[in-house]
């Protein structure tokens, strides 16, 4: 994707940087490079309205702390959830604004989908439809995306989040349930569902297609969060395994070759999707950070990590080594949650 010289006359950004060097340094003026891009996703604080999207161009290391309201004089809304790329669009969910704003590949408003009620995840399904997630609707929606609007909802009780597409099925999570369900896309009906564990948020496909869903327990009720892999063509489970008590692990999330997956559990975490047991140690200690996102690069395998800090200041961002030796940090928005990668 390439950019066009943006100007800020009275914005000012933080260029990101080496460790150790300064973070203020003030440009009235980038220009970013050809080379792959990485957004960012910051919630915000619930009901402030301050979400953003950040941009970080890793042909210069320059950061944009607010690429939406940049390229949109306008405010994104109240809580980014999620960011996805499909068609040449973005689309940014604003959990609490009930909505999802459409961009061009600019990053340029271009429409903007209503009536969702607590959106989470857009999941695409063909090149006019998908499903989206939601917390409170008790029910995924199916969204036109030539008209950019709801035209059906899918019943499905409790809070769904990350989905997963694959032979015409669409895997989805629940956080209030003990099951992944899994969603017909020809007919939009819910066809199934696996008992993974109580608290099931994120999920990838390994290299092999088979579907490994994190389940994060319930440690209020001594419940243990459990990692499983499905076989989704048979929708069975054939590998299982649990976590200690109080571990709460989230943010499960695959490297390029998908032949190894990370996961936050207070420190990132690594294992080979061929390993029969848990990693007992951490790739990256969590020290004194507050690790709240998670994403691993499938250009370079770098691995970049969001630390929220106190929720109230601007979340830290550090991009990890495939050895998880800290290459570099910055700045980007309020409650960092995750990432895009062009």
């Amino acid at each position: 994707m390439r950019y066009l010289l943006i100007l800020l006359s009275s914005f000012f950004i933080a260029t990101s940087c080496v460790k150790d060097k300064p973070q203020n340094t003030v440009q009235p003026e980038v220009k970013l490079t050809t080379a792959k891009k990485v957004y960012i996703i910051n919630e915000g604080n619930y009901g402030s309205g301050s979400s953003s999207i950040s941009l970080f161009d890793t042909g210069n290391n320059q950061v944009i702390e607010d690429f939406f309201k940049t390229q949109n004089n306008l405010a994104l809304g109240d809580v980014a959830q999620s960011l996805n790329y499909f068609n040449s669009n973005f689309y940014c969910i604003v959990n609490n604004s009930n909505k999802i704003v459409v961009c061009n590949s600019q990053f340029k408003k271009i429409a903007q989908i209503n009536g969702l009620t607590s959106p989470r995840y857009i999941l695409p399904i063909t090149n006019q439809k998908a499903y989206v997630s939601d917390l409170y609707a008790n029910a995924i929606s199916v969204v036109d995306l030539n008209s950019n609007t709801k035209i059906a909802a899918i019943p499905c009780y409790g809070k769904t989040e990350q989905m997963s597409l694959i032979y015409n099925k669409a895997f989805v999570t629940n956080t209030d349930k003990n099951y992944i369900y899994i969603v017909n896309t020809l007919t939009d009906i819910i066809a199934d569902s696996i008992n993974v564990g109580i608290n099931a948020g994120s999920l990838g496909l390994d290299k092999n297609a088979k579907l490994w869903v994190l389940s994060t327990g319930k440690t209020t009720s001594s419940i243990l969060a459990k990692l499983s892999r499905l076989n989704p063509v048979t929708n069975q489970i054939e590998f299982s395994v649990s976590f200690n008590t109080n571990d709460a692990p989230t943010n499960l999330c695959f490297n390029k070759t998908k032949d190894t997956l990370y996961f936050l559990n207070y420190g990132i975490y690594r294992m080979a999707i061929t390993d029969a047991t848990l990693p007992t140690n951490a790739l990256v200690e969590k020290g004194n950070k507050n690790f709240y996102g998670l994403g691993i690069n499938p250009n370079d395998f770098t691995i970049y990590a969001a630390d929220a800090l106190d929720y109230i200041q601007k979340s830290n961002i550090y991009i990890y080594t495939i050895n998880g030796v800290e290459k570099l940090n910055f700045k980007a928005g309020l409650i960092s949650n995750g990432f895009y990668f062009e």
